[in-house]
């Protein structure tokens, strides 16, 4: 049966949750997922949407997304991250994953996104050698830096 790529809709958004906590598991941080179905239809179909998903079906069934959102890079100017692309694992190992990825890679062409950037965890294998087989470069010598909204809280009460 063929796969249908499209772009998500509010009813898809417990799709999207149940793939993006099996990411988590996947990248053996189960528990860190703290966003709700209503904080995703809140965040991704309101006024201002804060990103875009592709999801990917079978059978009337979502079995793979891709999540974006545009960022500005001061060195490239419009660009656009992705965030998390996952495909349910009974699934994966057939071309689905590149779809989404070529979708979100055409997105970004046509709307004239410079750039590109998402994360990849360095014991990924499999999906660093998919990026750098498509072009991409996985940089080793970059290194990610957050604050949650806790640290953020408590850093600003120190610095008043």
């Amino acid at each position: 049966m063929p796969i249908k790529l499209r772009q998500a809709i509010k009813s898809d958004m417990k799709s999207v949750l149940a793939l993006i906590k099996e990411l988590a598991a996947f990248e053996n941080e189960p528990d860190a997922v703290e966003i709700t179905v209503d904080t995703l239809i809140k965040d991704g179909f309101g006024k201002y949407s804060s990103f875009k998903v592709f999801v990917a079906e079978l059978e009337n069934q979502i079995v793979g997304m891709a999540l974006f959102y545009p960022r500005y890079s001061t060195w490239k100017g419009k660009s656009l991250h992705l965030e998390d692309l996952i495909v349910q694992k009974k699934y994966r190992g057939r071309g689905i994953g590149n779809e989404l990825y070529t979708m979100v890679l055409k997105y970004a062409h046509d709307n004239n996104f410079n750039r590109v950037a998402w994360e990849v965890l360095d014991w990924n294998k499999v999906a660093i050698d998919f990026y750098k087989s498509t072009g991409a470069k996985v940089f080793d010598e970059w290194r990610i830096a957050q604050i949650d909204k806790i640290s953020t809280k408590s850093y600003i009460e120190k610095m008043d």
